[in-house]
């Protein structure tokens, strides 16, 4: 372990696939956007995969529809998925990793990549809200991990309680303490 001045630096890799979202809702490119709308609610997601022969074609969203029916007073029932849905769509493969997807979404300006298998087939799905989960997960962990080794740091100084110079000083209660002064803490 470094000691306290050293940086500390965690890089974690975290497989895409542990991660994503399975089984995606999808729809046909020729279905209707209000077909579309009816799949989002009933999955409780926010986009659905337009599909062309079972490959990805595109991505339909609650954006899509809103700007581009909603907000236009289009029938949704009339619009077909492949009129309003965005184009191209960005990709990720399965074997990538969060950190790789994360760097995608930025680089190409989305929030939701679909993940695919090396026939290009749909396999899932990853947000960015699936991202934040995971690093959210991840710092609570390595801030525990960090305090735990403060808490183990030894150092050479001198004691917080009692003044006396000593090469085994420990933290206890946020406070460097010499081996007698731990020991009285402790029977406290």
């Amino acid at each position: 372990m470094k000691n306290s001045s050293d940086s500390i630096r965690f890089e974690t890799r975290v497989p895409l696939n542990e991660v994503m979202r399975r089984n995606p809702t999808t729809i046909q490119i020729d279905e209707a956007v209000a077909r579309a709308a009816i799949a989002m609610c009933r999955d409780e997601v926010g986009s659905c995969i337009v599909l062309r022969d079972n490959l990805p074609v595109g991505i339909v969203t609650e954006e899509d529809i809103n700007c581009k029916v909603v907000a236009k007073d289009l029938k949704p029932g009339a619009i077909r998925v492949g009129e309003v849905m965005s184009t191209p769509l960005i990709t990720i493969r399965s074997e990538k990793t969060v950190r790789d997807a994360a760097h995608m979404m930025i680089k190409n300006h989305v929030r939701r990549l679909p993940v695919v298998d090396e026939k290009n087939l749909v396999i899932g799905i990853v947000t960015v809200r699936d991202i934040l989960t995971v690093s959210t997960e991840i710092n609570e962990l390595m801030t525990d991990l960090v305090e735990i080794n403060r808490m183990e740091e030894v150092e050479v100084g001198m004691c917080s309680r009692c003044g006396t110079m000593s090469d085994d000083l420990r933290r206890l209660d946020n406070v460097m303490l010499c081996p007698s002064c731990r020991e009285e803490e402790l029977l406290q």
